[in-house]
């Protein structure tokens, strides 16, 4: 299940009852927990509304135990009690046992929902057989479609263009994103478009990963490097590389030619490979070391 199946599953009011959220971004973790919250009216928040993080479990003195007893304990007015546990990768084997003999018989006055980081692991798998399972992690390919229907929670539809212009500006961090978004919605627009946002995402910058690509394609090594030592000034290596790597997949398929798809290989296949250095710190310079490559592979079309 997906990231449009959690937002059914909270139009519908978590029905489920209880669940597993997998995501490796934390921001999507924050923003299920958020949606989850607004479930509950503001009213009836401290009461039926309960957030428990395991990695704070030992400096808080909490126990699995006492958050057990939270969710079988009968919730105040007349909605239902939401739990929320967060980092449940850490769960103790102890623990776990625990959780699949309250899943045997789970209260039916709460919800509870485990936020898991990362992969689930065969144990953790067995623990939770009948849990509702939702994988949060959103591709790029589907980041589009994630902005437009965020922004349309905010008041406001975004146009195709400035979806892309947003991704390819600030790279595929949904949390930055998600940020860029805010200043959209003050815009006052019915419809935003990629013209209406050219001046204010990321402080009026000068020079973006769309002017990047354009001189590589260019074959201008001087503009190149030119608008990449204004971006590594404001740019983290990973953002600059998501945002390069957008660019050449969203113009990738245009012309489905062996030549194409020849360079386009070769092309992410540097990617890749700065990737890997910059990950490693293996490699002097990756990432203009890859300018350099894509350069040279543009030359040759």
């Amino acid at each position: 299940m997906s990231y449009r199946n959690f937002l059914d599953e909270i139009k519908k009011g978590l029905p489920s009852g209880n669940y597993v959220l997998i995501s490796s971004d934390p921001f999507l973790h924050s923003e299920a927990c958020l949606l989850i919250r607004d479930l509950v009216p503001e009213q009836e928040r401290d009461f039926n509304f309960h957030v428990f993080d395991l990695l704070n479990m030992n400096s808080s003195g909490m126990t699995f135990d006492q958050i057990l007893d939270v969710l079988n304990t009968v919730p105040f007015f007349t909605g239902r009690k939401i739990v929320v546990i967060e980092n449940s990768q850490k769960l103790l084997k102890k623990d776990l046992k625990k959780l699949q003999q309250y899943l045997q018989n789970p209260s039916e006055s709460s919800v509870m929902i485990l936020l898991h980081a990362g992969t689930l692991k065969k144990e953790m798998k067995d623990s939770i057989k009948g849990l509702r399972q939702i994988i949060l992690d959103i591709s790029e390919r589907d980041m589009p479609a994630w902005l437009k229907v965020k922004a349309g929670t905010k008041g406001f539809s975004l146009a195709d263009s400035a979806a892309d212009y947003l991704i390819g500006t600030i790279g595929p961090d949904l949390g930055l994103l998600s940020s860029e978004l805010d200043k959209c919605a003050l815009i006052g627009k019915e419809e935003v478009r990629k013209e209406d946002i050219m001046d204010i995402i990321e402080g009026k910058r000068t020079y973006n990963a769309f002017a990047l690509v354009d001189a590589i394609r260019a074959r201008d090594t001087e503009r190149v490097f030119k608008i990449y030592r204004v971006l590594k000034d404001t740019e983290e290596p990973y953002s600059l590389l998501g945002a390069l790597n957008w660019q050449y997949s969203r113009s990738f398929g245009e012309r489905d030619t062996p030549q194409d798809r020849a360079y386009y290989y070769q092309v992410f296949q540097a990617l890749h490979r700065a990737d890997l250095e910059i990950k490693s710190s293996g490699g002097a310079y990756p990432m203009e070391l890859l300018l350099i490559k894509l350069i040279r592979l543009s030359k040759g079309r």
